[in-house]
C-alpha cells in the first residue's frame, strides 16, 4: 500500500505558527464610555507597598519606590472621576511580578506579569471593608509584535511596569465596581462590569 507523504515546508509552518499565536492574542481592557457608577465611593489614599515580592526568574529588578510611583498614579488617575463624598483608602501589596528581560523570539516569549492584593478601607469607620485581600494577576498588553518579539528587548522596565500598573488600575476598578454595594450602590448590570 503506497505511503501518503507530504513535503516538510518550514517557511509555511511559520507563517501558520504566527497566524495561530496572533489569533491569541488577548486585547487591551476596553474601559466604558462612561465612569460606572460607584456611590459614595471617592479615593482618599492609596498606598502601595513592595516590601518581599516573589520575583520571576527571568525578570528585571524593580526598587519598592519603582511599584509605588507606577501604580500609585496609574490607580489615583482611573479613579480620580469618582467624587462620592465618603473617604475610602486602597491598599495595594505587590506579591509578585515579571518583568521580562529577554527570550527567544517566537520560540520563548513570556509576557511580563504582576500580582497584587486589594484592601479596601473605610475611613469614617476606621476599618477595612474586605478582610482578606482580593489577589489580582495582570498581564502586560499583548500585540502582534510581542507575539514575536519579547517586550523585553523592546520595552524599557518603566514601560513595561507602566504597563502592567494601568492593567492592575483597570482590574481594581472592575473589582469595585463588581462590589459597589459596598459604596451604597446597587449591584451593575453584567455587561457594565464585562470591560471586554
Amino acid at each position: 500500500m503506497p505511503r501518503l507523504t507530504v513535503p516538510f515546508r518550514p517557511a509555511a509552518l511559520f507563517v501558520l505558527l504566527v497566524a495561530l499565536v496572533a489569533g491569541c492574542v488577548q486585547a487591551p481592557v476596553q474601559r466604558p464610555a462612561e465612569a460606572p457608577e460607584l456611590g459614595n465611593f471617592e479615593l482618599a489614599f492609596n498606598v502601595v507597598t513592595a516590601r518581599d515580592p516573589s520575583i520571576g526568574p527571568i525578570s528585571r529588578v524593580a526598587t519598592e519606590k519603582e511599584w509605588q510611583d507606577a501604580l500609585s498614579s496609574a490607580v489615583a488617575e482611573r479613579l480620580a472621576g469618582y467624587k462620592g463624598g465618603k473617604f475610602y483608602h486602597i491598599g495595594i501589596s505587590i506579591d509578585g511580578y515579571a518583568l521580562n528581560a529577554g527570550g527567544i523570539p517566537v520560540l520563548f516569549n513570556p509576557r511580563s506579569l504582576l500580582q497584587v492584593g486589594v484592601t479596601v478601607w473605610d475611613d469614617a469607620a476606621q476599618r477595612k471593608i474586605n478582610e482578606k485581600p482580593e489577589r489580582l494577576i495582570v498581564y502586560e498588553t499583548a500585540s502582534v509584535d510581542s507575539v514575536l518579539v519579547n517586550t523585553g528587548l523592546t520595552k524599557t522596565k518603566k514601560e513595561q511596569m507602566d504597563d502592567l500598573s494601568e492593567q492592575a488600575a483597570d482590574a481594581v476598578l472592575k473589582w469595585l465596581i463588581e462590589n459597589r454595594e459596598w459604596f451604597g450602590a446597587p449591584p451593575p448590570p453584567e455587561e457594565v462590569v464585562a470591560f471586554n
